[in-house]
């Protein structure tokens, strides 16, 4: 049976549905026979790879609200991690792009395969929530590729071109075909589709009846 999740590397519900989609599977009897594969989802793809204003900043202009109430916003978000075992730093995160960290997530399941892409994915997820890193940095997404056993030339090459470009725009055309309008998004073997950051137990019932529907 396989797992797709459409995510992006800054957004905190997909850190937060990535967590309690793990306890379900964890406690999930056939969780030996799930392959888990990510998928990628701009969520501001015009948004620059040397930023200028953290995040804060960022969503009041967008939503049209104070900067003060964007941290409350947040402030609720970084609880609701809490609550997962996650310990946010969002607050002071930079409003950065994320296509590069996609290719490399194409790179590391490529070249690596499920368990690659998921260290990495894992460690940009800390890199930005925990660290509040910029995920557009070269250095840092060199350093966190390596780490999650990626070959160094490899990951050298993808940086310095547009290798794998097409692939993120790929998946972003499947989600956008699925109805998908944000992340994180879940589809259990093309059938059954999870939106959001989920309780842990709406995906436990949706991996049951997904299992239970095989041909």
């Amino acid at each position: 049976m396989r797992v797709e999740i459409w995510s992006d590397v800054v957004c905190p519900f997909c850190y937060i549905g990535k967590r309690r989609f793990e306890t379900a599977l964890a406690n999930f009897e056939h969780r030996d026979d799930v392959d888990v594969v990510l998928r990628s989802f701009e969520l501001d793809p015009d948004a620059p790879t040397e930023p200028t204003e953290k995040v804060p900043t960022a969503l009041a202009r967008k939503y049209g609200i104070s900067t003060e109430q964007a941290l409350a916003n947040m402030a609720g978000v970084d609880q609701m991690a809490a609550g997962e075992g996650l310990v946010f730093n969002q607050a002071d995160a930079p409003h950065a792009n994320t296509r590069d960290a996609h290719r490399l997530l194409h790179l590391a399941l490529a070249e690596g395969g499920q368990s690659a892409q998921a260290a990495l994915n894992e460690r940009l997820l800390q890199n930005y929530f925990v660290d509040a890193q910029n995920p557009a940095d070269h250095a840092l997404l060199r350093e966190s590729a390596i780490a999650a056993g990626l070959d160094p030339a490899r990951v050298d090459q993808v940086l310095s071109t547009d290798e794998f470009d097409d692939d993120v725009e790929a998946d972003v055309a499947r989600a956008r075909a699925y109805g998908a309008t944000g992340v994180p998004f879940f589809v259990v073997d093309q059938r059954y589709g999870i939106a959001g950051a989920q309780p842990t137990e709406a995906f436990s019932r949706t991996l049951e009846a997904a299992w239970n529907d095989r041909d």
